[in-house]
């Protein structure tokens, strides 16, 4: 098992045992399972960020992927510690 896995892991059970077994994707706020958790980089290391736990979070593989895609970052970013729905970054509420 690689490192990174074994964090993915950590955080995920981490996260799962702080809200009772929900883990909020960062970028869509639905429930990710264990499955299809991947750690996201909240400020990506292209733009200076970092590996450490407070610079990371779990979304969902298929979130993760299009946010690096779009270069969509969520409003999540400026409010610590909360996670939107996808309707509201689509603006739909």
């Amino acid at each position: 098992m690689s490192k990174l896995s074994h964090t993915r892991e950590k955080i995920y059970k981490t996260v799962a045992r702080q809200l009772h077994g929900v883990v909020p994707c960062w970028v869509c706020g639905e429930h990710v399972l264990p499955t299809a958790a991947t750690l996201e980089h909240i400020k990506p290391l292209a733009e200076g960020g970092n590996s450490h736990a407070e610079n990371l979070a779990i979304s969902h593989d298929v979130c993760n992927n299009q946010r690096h895609a779009t270069g969509l970052v969520t409003a999540s970013l400026t409010l610590k510690g909360s996670v939107q729905k996808r309707s509201e970054v689509n603006g739909i509420i």
